[in-house]
């Protein structure tokens, strides 16, 4: 079992950065691949990045790519999504995952958090 919580959602200008963070329990982090992923009013679930279990492997969403760096740290059970660049098409809900196996995309990962506000103004 796997606990996920976000934190460091908010309000921020366009242009500006936000770095994301998602604390885990339990001993065995650094067995799981995690992700990101968001939500925006009146859409679907959209995959933003996800990062192997060593940190190795990363990928990215197209629409992120170059703005957005997600990374882990195992010591502190922590995932991190690092948003440079912001748009306000960024606005959403960002979640994070966390799944023994790594993916690319949405597929099917086991535990969710309960998601952080990001809002990108004009």
């Amino acid at each position: 079992q796997v606990q996920l919580v976000e934190s460091g959602g908010g309000l921020v200008q366009a242009g500006g950065s936000l770095r994301l963070s998602c604390a885990a329990s339990g001993r065995t982090f650094g067995s799981y691949a995690m992700a990101w992923f968001r939500q925006a009013p009146g859409k679907d679930r959209e995959f933003v990045s996800s990062i192997s279990s060593s940190g190795g492997s990363t990928y990215y969403a197209e629409s992120v790519k170059g703005r957005f760096t997600i990374s882990r740290d195992n010591a502190k059970n922590t995932v991190y999504l690092q948003m440079n660049s912001l748009k306000p098409e960024d606005t959403a809900v960002y979640s994070c995952a966390a799944d023994l196996y790594f993916k690319t995309g949405l597929g099917t990962w086991a535990y969710w958090g309960q998601g952080t506000q990001v809002t990108v103004s004009s």
